[in-house]
């Protein structure tokens, strides 16, 4: 003999028509978040060896200058010479003073004097929280 349970009315009721929507939103939101945190490390920089380095933590204040072998400065995806580099950083010291931090990613190849002029113009408009990538 079989035992017929009543199931009731609440789960004939249950619409996951929200759900779904909810899951393909948040779906979409992670989808362009990675994209936007990858943006800065697309461009192709050979980074020098250094055998104390750490793995790259990347925080919410940092500043990303990328430097090319052939000494050209990058931040956002545009390029920058020295002056728009240095009014770049004025600008991200004013948004965050004293929490502004700056990565600079020099290529292997890249003279010292590129690194350098990026050092200065940090301390130039009072950020010392600067570093140099590795890899």
């Amino acid at each position: 003999m079989a035992v017929q349970v009543d199931k009731g009315k609440a789960l004939g009721s249950l619409s996951l028509t929200p759900l779904i929507d909810v899951v393909f939103l948040l779906l979409i939101f992670f989808l362009v978040a990675t994209r936007f945190a990858e943006e800065e490390r697309e461009l192709d920089i050979v980074l020098p060896q250094a055998s104390e380095a750490r793995p790259l933590v990347t925080k919410p204040k940092e500043m990303f200058v990328n430097i090319t072998a052939a000494g050209e400065f990058f931040v956002a995806g545009k390029i920058l010479d020295e002056a728009e580099l240095e009014e770049a950083l004025r600008q991200a010291w004013a948004n965050n003073p004293g929490r502004q931090e700056v990565v600079i990613r020099a290529d292997a190849d890249a003279r010292t004097k590129y690194v350098a002029t990026v050092m200065n113009l940090c301390n130039k408009v009072n950020i010392r929280n600067y570093s140099l990538a590795t890899e």
